[in-house]
């Protein structure tokens, strides 16, 4: 069974960092995407970043490039999201999820395409 746990998230004031952890089981880094998302209140989950497990590529939203940055550790299983310079539009709930790359537009970063989910963590940000 594939699945996804979220940790890190927290309250954070604007400008300062957080890493994201997703550990995942039940599948080998071999040829998965690993997506990461987020849901504000009262809008649409929208894609943030992606790295590809086959060739370490990754891939980001316009409006967190240069501030988050996506990696894999596959001793430890797990995909983290280094969040800087964070700002109070960030705050929302982050999920990773899971997905066949051959399956899936990996730069899409649509969230509808991937199967596997996890539970969500909260990031605030304060101004």
């Amino acid at each position: 069974e594939i699945q996804l746990v979220e940790s890190g998230g927290g309250l954070v004031q604007a400008g300062g960092s957080l890493r994201l952890s997703c550990a995942v089981s039940g599948f080998t880094f071999d040829d998965y995407a690993i997506g990461w998302f987020r849901q504000a209140p009262g809008k649409e989950r929208e894609g943030v970043s992606c790295i590809c497990s086959s060739d370490g590529a990754t891939f980001y939203a316009d409006s967190v490039k240069g501030r988050f940055t996506v990696s894999i550790d596959s001793a430890k299983n797990r995909v983290y999201l280094q969040m800087n310079n964070l700002k109070p539009e960030d705050t929302a709930v982050y999920f990773c999820a899971a997905a066949k790359e051959d399956f899936i537009t990996v730069a899409a970063l649509e969230a509808y395409e991937y199967p596997y989910w996890g539970q969500g963590t909260q990031v605030t940000v304060s101004s």
